[in-house]
């Protein structure tokens, strides 16, 4: 018999979009808040930026590991036990006496919050059939989309009028209407318990292998730039570790009968494309959501709240898209959404190499709306797809995995853009600097002018060619500047297109009709026995033209 939670499943959706909304509210929280942190606490801003890189480390080795931990002591009591260890290192975080505890504080609620969101999509993939599972995931997307924008103003609210400490408080009454509603509703499907029977001993080198791959290389993208990269000594050491960590735990994985992190996924070619589609959805998101703020406010002089009100038409656009997604990835070819979505944004991105300095701000949140309703046809579809094809059993593997993905491709863009701003900033100095002479007439003519202003302004005749110097290379390094942001425009866009026919690599879903009921019910079954879900049901299911599934 077909299995189904006891509980509407709407409500469940809802428990486990609180957690998930607490995890995203204080992740935007702590980036704003920092300078108080660092003030709070008599640490410089360099060093307190390991607030933040602790947290990343931790949350990036937990997310592969969850399904592991799941199958081992119940997906139930594992997200429980995120939920818990998530609020009780907030509750010490806030009170953190010294900047080395809350680091330690902070590891700690990374490791919990890594477990979040990786069992709340397995848990969603179980308790919703497939034709529902879309809108399902639009809902819960939502909740990271709010928490995501609303949290830059409530912690500027809150650093502002209360202490930095209540930005950690305030997560410990969500955390405790979280674990009561889940503790009533949430429940572990049969192939749980009889998955969890199998599960013996522990991959302790597999366990050691991802932990150092998978934090050495946070590190590496997150303190490269501030390092000189692998000029670096210190670069270099945990790049090596990392690339090591990682080979060994692919290696490693791949043979072991009872993996950690189910490296044989990849050789399913629709959760293969899935990873990669979702790796370059993190890329372009995060990466944008710097840029754009760090453009405003380096070269057009917005303060930070008007950058942050620039963001915000973004998330509500989102928020208004994904709905209408999740409605129609049942409905239409998953296929198609998801290169519409790449095609918008790679079209949104491309935009960006029109940016001037004269652009005003409506100008500046159109090109982000125009960003984000791309992205916004993402998320669903890809993480449709990537669950469609393997088995329940596997659920709890394919959530970790693609947000693992979408995490590292974040990290990556992040790094890219601080790294690249940097760099083509520089070239493009040196290049206008070569034409900057006393020679030149243009040169010529723009000196004369400000030195004719200066000296009507009040400057004295000695003073006023030094100073019209000075306004010509403050504006060069502006040009400068605003050419190295198009230079990453430029590259994110030729990132993004690859991705529209990639999607298409996909197998066609066969017939316009999903048999939900038949589909779900030997899905589960298979997940029991361990057969090839995807053999079974393309010679049971898939011979008419009313039966759907994606192949392999």
């Amino acid at each position: 018999m077909e299995w189904r939670p006891r509980h509407n499943k709407w409500l469940i959706a809802i428990t486990v979009s609180l957690a998930t909304f607490m995890e995203s509210l204080d992740y935007s929280i702590s980036n704003v808040a920092l300078p108080h942190i660092a003030g709070g606490l008599s640490a410089g801003l360099d060093a307190s930026t390991w607030v933040l890189t602790s947290y990343f480390i931790s949350n990036a080795v937990m997310m592969p590991i969850s399904a592991w931990m799941a199958m081992r002591i119940g997906r139930k009591r594992y997200y429980m036990a995120c939920v818990a260890l998530f609020g009780v290192s907030s509750l010490l975080c806030g009170l953190a006496p010294s900047l080395g505890m809350l680091i330690f504080f902070r590891v700690l609620q990374g490791a919990g919050g890594g477990g979040l969101i990786p069992s709340e999509q397995a848990i969603l993939a179980d308790t919703f059939p497939p034709k529902k599972l879309g809108m399902a995931f639009a809902v819960y997307g939502l909740t990271i989309v709010m928490g995501s924008a609303i949290g830059p103003t409530i912690g500027g609210y809150i650093t502002d009028n209360f202490a930095w400490r209540w930005i950690f408080f305030i997560n410990v009454p969500v955390v405790i209407l979280s674990l009561v509603l889940t503790s009533q509703l949430v429940e572990d499907p049969p192939y749980l318990s009889e998955g969890r029977k199998t599960v013996n001993g522990i991959d302790y080198l597999g366990l050691a292998l991802i932990s150092l791959g998978l934090g050495c290389l946070q590190v590496v993208l997150d303190r490269g730039q501030r390092e000189d990269w692998f000029s670096s000594n210190f670069i270099l050491s945990f790049a090596v570790l990392a690339a090591a960590g990682i080979l060994g735990t692919l290696v490693w994985e791949y043979f072991h009968p009872q993996p950690i992190i189910d490296i044989r996924l990849f050789r399913n070619r629709t959760f293969a494309l899935s990873f990669v589609m979702m790796f370059m959805t993190g890329f372009v998101l995060y990466g944008t959501t710097v840029l754009m703020p760090q453009l405003t406010q380096t070269l057009m002089g917005y303060p930070a709240q008007t950058a942050g009100l620039m963001l915000a038409p973004g998330g509500f656009t989102t928020m208004l898209i994904m709905p209408i997604a999740g409605f129609l990835v049942s409905r239409r070819d998953p296929r198609l959404l998801a290169a519409f979505g790449f095609f918008i944004t790679t079209v949104a991105i491309w935009q960006l190499t029109t940016i001037s300095l004269e652009m005003d701000f409506w100008t500046v949140v159109k090109l982000r709306v125009f960003q984000t309703a791309g992205i916004a046809w993402l998320f669903i579809p890809i993480s449709t797809m990537a669950h469609a094809d393997l088995p329940g059993a596997k659920n709890n593997s394919v959530s970790g995995l693609t947000n693992l993905a979408r995490n590292i491709g974040g990290s990556v863009g992040i790094s890219a853009v601080t790294t690249l701003l940097a760099r083509r900033s520089q070239y493009h100095q040196n290049v206008l600097l070569a034409h900057v002479s006393s020679y030149d007439a243009a040169f010529q003519s723009i000196s004369a002018s400000l030195a004719q202003a200066l000296s009507a302004a009040g400057t004295d005749s000695v003073s006023t060619f030094s100073q019209a110097y000075q306004e010509v290379y403050v504006w060069v390094q502006r040009q400068a500047s605003i050419l190295s942001y198009i230079d990453v425009a430029w590259l994110f866009a030729i990132c993004i297109v690859p991705m529209v026919p990639i999607a298409f690599l996909i197998k066609r879903p066969k017939g316009g009709h999903v048999d939900t009921a038949r589909a779900s019910r030997l899905k589960n079954e298979l997940s029991v026995r361990g057969d090839t879900y995807n053999s079974v049901v393309s010679s049971s299911i898939c011979r008419g033209d009313n039966d759907f599934e994606f192949g392999g």
